[in-house]
């Protein structure tokens, strides 16, 4: 078989497999890099202040790129939507969240159900370890710096007290609410009326400042790349198979066709068969 393998045309056609398999190669090595790469924005971006308006719009879904970033807004809370986020932890406590909806100033005004809304974005005031001591927002025109946050999946929790959810859902507050509302939440850091602290570390001693920090996605893989890595490989390796199936099949025709001639060598003719003849 080697004696056919070093035939030229099978020579040609091993350099083209070989060829053919590093690319594959190659392409299994881009996806694995793509495999252990984000689009998490580095502290450097997520750190900076960036206006809420700028980062994201009403009806728009917070991508990996602007989740966790510092944002302000400015605008007015709407005390009658306000709900207490049932099972959130601070300093290893069990207590709540305030959460307030914030009509963002300069947000696009939707139409809807005859109405025109004004689009709210929920934001997360502070902890509380009693939810009976959460107070009503500030009034005012108040500007709200604070992490920008995806909204949680919705949670079905049955027997909650009348103001309570169980999770901070965009989804589940823009149906309580019957308002327009951002795909997403702040955490607020500071919240200033008047050039008065109002938040969590301000006036409200009730409240504790929640400590959040941006999304880590460091060392998140996405198994979808690993997949197509390890099958690329596999179309390398296939390559190389496929060259030596045909040289295997090339040796088996040339053994076949020998075997057939020396089978014909071996036949004499039958004198007899000969003479019936004449």
């Amino acid at each position: 078989m080697l004696k056919t393998a070093l035939k030229p045309k099978w020579i040609a056609a091993l350099v083209f497999a070989l060829a053919v398999a590093a690319v594959f190669v190659l392409l299994s090595q881009w996806q694995f890099n793509r495999s252990l790469q984000t689009n998490v924005p580095p502290p450097s971006v997520t750190e900076k202040v960036a206006p809420l308006l700028d980062t994201l719009q009403p009806g728009q879904p917070l991508l990996s790129n602007a989740e966790g970033q510092l944002v302000t807004a400015t605008g007015h809370y709407d005390a009658s939507k306000q709900v207490i986020v049932e099972s959130r932890m601070q300093d290893g406590k069990h207590g709540y969240w305030v959460v307030t909806a914030l009509v963002v100033d300069g947000a696009p005004v939707l139409k809807g159900a005859g109405a025109t809304k004004a689009a709210v974005i929920p934001v997360a005031r502070g902890w509380i370890a009693d939810p009976a001591s959460a107070q009503a927002p500030p009034s005012g025109t108040v500007k709200v710096e604070g992490r920008l946050l995806n909204s949680e999946g919705p949670i079905l929790a049955q027997n909650l007290p009348s103001g309570h959810v169980s999770a901070l859902s965009s989804a589940e507050l823009t149906n309580i609410w019957n308002t327009t509302t951002y795909a997403a939440f702040m955490v607020a850091h500071d919240q200033v009326v008047n050039g008065v602290d109002v938040g969590a570390v301000g006036t409200n001693t009730n409240m504790v400042a929640i400590t959040v920090t941006a999304t880590d996605q460091n060392g998140k893989v996405n198994w979808l790349n690993i997949f197509y890595s390890i099958e690329w490989v596999v179309f390398a390796g296939f390559a190389v198979f496929l060259w030596w199936r045909l040289v295997a099949d090339d040796y088996r025709r040339e053994q076949d066709e020998l075997f057939d001639l020396n089978h014909e060598d071996d036949i004499e003719p039958n004198p007899d068969l000969g003479a019936t003849a004449q």
